[in-house]
């Protein structure tokens, strides 16, 4: 049996019950969204425990830092919080974006509370037995048919760290409006790709960092060093030591506009949408440059990581550019990475999906 369908307007309604409430006030409150949620994944045996235990679940899938400890105050999650007022839950939440409550109340808030609505979802959808939503069971790669306007065609489907791609020519990485990359520790998908691409001595010593070098040429060659570009914007290139895995050009989509004042992004689907749109563009520009031609090109679920996005949200954005070029009669061989099991099944289940399938027999495709 399929399992049940959960709204995420319904439960991000009821998640603004719990958090006004708190956890140790939850006894005769209507939470009958989440209750089904928590009873599909036997989460606990009493019905508050189950709730419970679903939200610190889905809390657990946010990116570390100021989104999920942000969600641990405003649900009363963090240590030491389950007695604390909804105000003092909420001052505290704020405290971790350096934002004032009101501004966090507007703004923030809703933002953290779609996160954790959006996990839940896919959690539960993901429990069910649709053809494509099950388990890996161990896989890194997939393959996926879909529709593309009236032809059939493959994706294939990656969950590993972006730094383990092998043998795809293109890489789409997300950055911000003013091309500054992160610090290659850092996590994302940007900072990956700038650790994989640089060159180290023996020791561990950083010998060459191509991927900024490169951008900020760029930057400077159009004119737009220290000021932002515009949202959509792509900018191409080389991938440095990546090479020697077969992954020849990064393009750097523009899809993050920074908000003055705090370490927070405003990501745009119609911005996601159009960047994938240029870097697919790009492709076709620098097919023939190269020998071989590129042909092959990979999308991570753009802005849904800092910038927020749930990854429904990300997939249809990125989707939607991909189906317009494919249903055009481009032949390009694309690929999706994604670093959880729940993010796959969000990209399995694009809408226009034929059939699911796998193919562990193509070599190189995963490491």
């Amino acid at each position: 049996m399929a399992a049940p369908s959960f709204d995420h307007a319904s439960i991000l309604r009821e998640l603004q019950v719990v958090r006004r409430a708190g956890l140790l006030r939850l006894h005769g409150r209507e939470l009958p969204a989440l209750e089904s949620a928590a009873a599909s994944l036997a989460t606990a045996r009493t019905r508050e425990g189950a709730v419970e235990a679903l939200l610190r679940r889905a809390v657990e899938r946010l990116d570390a830092g100021t989104l999920r400890t942000a969600a641990e105050y405003t649900l009363g999650l963090a240590q030491g919080t389950r007695d604390w007022p909804a105000s003092s839950r909420r001052t505290r939440a704020a405290q971790v974006y350096r934002v004032s409550e009101e501004r966090f109340r507007k703004h923030h808030e809703v933002m953290v509370l779609g996160q954790v609505a959006e996990h839940i979802v896919e959690m539960v959808e993901g429990c069910g037995d649709e053809p494509g939503g099950g388990e890996w069971e161990g896989d890194t790669h997939r393959s996926v048919d879909v529709l593309a306007g009236d032809r059939a065609v493959r994706l294939t489907l990656h969950i590993h760290s972006v730094d383990l791609l092998r043998d795809v020519d293109v890489v789409v990485s997300p950055v911000n409006t003013y091309l500054a990359l992160p610090e290659p520790y850092k996590s994302s998908v940007s900072a990956s790709l700038r650790r994989a691409a640089s060159s180290r001595g023996v020791t561990g010593d950083l010998l060459d960092d191509p991927v900024l070098h490169e951008l900020r040429k760029w930057a400077a060659r159009h004119g737009t060093s220290g000021r932002p570009v515009v949202p959509g914007t792509v900018a191409a290139t080389g991938s440095g030591a990546m090479t020697e895995y077969g992954v020849r050009r990064i393009y750097h989509a523009a899809v993050a506009t920074p908000r003055a004042g705090t370490n927070d992004y405003d990501v745009l689907p119609a911005d996601i949408t159009r960047a994938t749109s240029r870097a697919l563009a790009l492709l076709a520009e620098e097919h023939e440059r190269h020998t071989p031609p590129l042909r092959s090109v990979c999308f991570p679920l753009l802005g849904s990581g800092r910038g927020g996005l749930p990854y429904r949200a990300s997939a249809a954005a990125v989707w939607s550019a991909v189906e317009a070029e494919l249903a055009r009669g481009a032949r390009w061989d694309v690929h999706f990475v994604v670093r959880t099991p729940e993010a796959a099944r969000v990209v399995e289940r694009i809408p226009a999906r034929t059939r699911p399938g796998r193919d562990r027999s193509a070599p190189g495709r995963s490491a």
